[in-house]
């Protein structure tokens, strides 16, 4: 009888992907299982939070975490086992083949590797999109519009989600078109032309974002003038923050999850607020309640639900919050994020111009008589490189959550401490975000520290 230690290589490496893969989602579940208990169990306002959190709002986040954290129960396992099939009934190899026997009705022989691999990630990319398609419909028009954030139509929701496939499309196709013919014309060196190439794309999707991209999704409009644009450049300028723009995005459309980001390089800033985050501007908050111009929206796309209490923030813990933003700027911790991410990239592309002539690992994955650069760089980064990949990822959660402190402190030190503590409030309220958590959960997977212990590190909210 043949024993584990005499199947061929190819065997070891395809069942060491599968053992992983599954010793990771099982650390994942055991992780939520800690999660939901704290959850079920926590079910009254801990004395800690009396002052700051309610019993309703506790009891609303409680619930709403628990609906959430079981939703991602069991979409995790139906997409670990969906994987687990793909590979054990050869779904990748199957699914290049199609590709093949189309490309070749249209006289493409196996010659025409790249175009073979655009058909192929065009029908991956639309199987999990309709794989998926349920799962985001659950977690939307369920457990999101239980808990009252879902501000979508089930047509809105459906036009959103074809525009995003065919935007995403145009975007990737040119970009694995052009990184597949440098790796096949880059000779010894391909990896560092690969490299210069990704890294080029990603500054200028990052540039062009916010100005091209995001407008095809949400309305941008410019923040009006007034006193909150006039103190928002004002604190810009006192720490040299080079910002030309601000603008209002109209999140509320989607939902009433709020956010605050910048972007842009050298002397071109800008910084974009969810209109859900701006007390005076949301258009969940009741009408009739500020004189401040709404944004416009389309009744048979949206169907914005008013809220009971107000939703965001007054202008004082908007600066504070954008304090925070421009905090993690003038620390560096957009550059330092950027290097990171930079080398860890090179590092990649170079073990993968080590790895990709290594046929025993096509044959892993049922390619026996072709290695396409394509499912190379699909085998190396996504399987290969796994366990790295756990571990890069649970280090850069850490630092995460390293600079947030740092970028709280900063907007400390700005006078700012007791407009963020009362914001950071506001926000998990708004959120439902619940205050309590696991201490392993926590350590595993929060970028950002919990709420108390931000609170903490504020002090009690006072100035120094």
């Amino acid at each position: 009888m043949e024993s584990i230690f005499d199947l061929p290589v190819e065997k070891h490496i395809f069942y060491a992907v599968l053992g992983f893969s599954w010793t990771v989602y099982l650390w994942e579940a055991y992780l939520a299982y800690r999660q939901r208990k704290m959850y079920r169990l926590t079910t009254h306002v801990p004395q800690e939070l009396g002052k700051i959190m309610d019993s309703e709002t506790f009891e609303k986040s409680r619930l709403y975490q628990l609906d959430k954290s079981n939703f991602s129960f069991w979409s995790g396992l139906y997409s670990e086992t969906e994987g687990t099939l793909i590979l054990l009934f050869g779904g990748i190899p199957f699914l290049w083949d199609i590709a093949g026997s189309f490309t070749a009705h249209f006289g493409f022989g196996p010659e025409y590797e790249i175009t073979q691999s655009l058909v192929f990630l065009t029908l991956a990319t639309l199987f999990s999109a309709v794989t998926g398609l349920p799962w985001s419909l659950y977690n939307t028009f369920v457990i999101e519009e239980k808990h009252g954030f879902n501000q979508q139509t089930l047509g809105f929701f459906f036009k959103d989600a074809v525009k995003k496939f065919f935007v995403t499309q145009c975007i990737l196709l040119p970009v694995t078109s052009l990184l597949l013919y440098i790796i096949k014309i880059g000779g010894d060196y391909f990896f560092i032309y690969a490299w210069l190439f990704t890294l080029g794309v990603s500054l200028i999707l990052v540039t062009i974002y916010a100005d091209y991209i995001a407008p095809l999704f949400d309305k941008f409009t410019p923040l009006p003038e007034g006193e909150l644009k006039n103190d928002i450049e004002s604190m810009a300028k006192s720490i040299s923050f080079p910002l030309t723009k601000v603008y209002v995005v109209e999140g509320s459309k989607r939902s009433s999850h709020s956010n605050a980001y910048f972007y842009g390089f050298f002397k071109n800033k800008r910084i974009v607020l969810f209109d859900t985050l701006l007390e005076d501007y949301s258009p969940l908050n009741k009408t009739g309640e500020s004189e401040t111009p709404q944004p416009e929206c389309n009744e048979e796309d949206t169907k914005l639900k008013p809220k009971n209490k107000k939703q965001g923030c007054n202008n004082p813990e908007i600066l504070a919050v954008l304090g925070h933003e421009l905090g993690h700027w003038k620390l560096g911790h957009t550059v330092k994020n950027i290097v990171i991410s930079q080398m860890n990239s090179f590092l990649c592309f170079s073990l993968f111009a080590v790895l990709i002539g290594r046929k025993e690992l096509f044959v892993a994955f049922g390619f026996t008589h072709s290695q396409p650069t394509l499912i190379g760089l699909m085998i190396i980064f996504q399987f290969i490189f796994s366990p790295y990949n756990e571990l890069l990822s649970f280090c850069l959660t850490v630092l995460s959550r390293r600079f947030e402190f740092q970028a709280d402190a900063f907007a400390r030190n700005m006078g700012k401490a007791s407009e963020l503590y009362s914001a950071l409030i506001k926000l998990n309220k708004d959120n439902l975000g619940f205050p309590v958590a696991d201490w392993l959960f926590s350590m595993w997977h929060y970028s950002h520290p919990p709420l108390l212990e931000r609170l903490r590190a504020l002090g009690s909210g006072k100035q120094d």
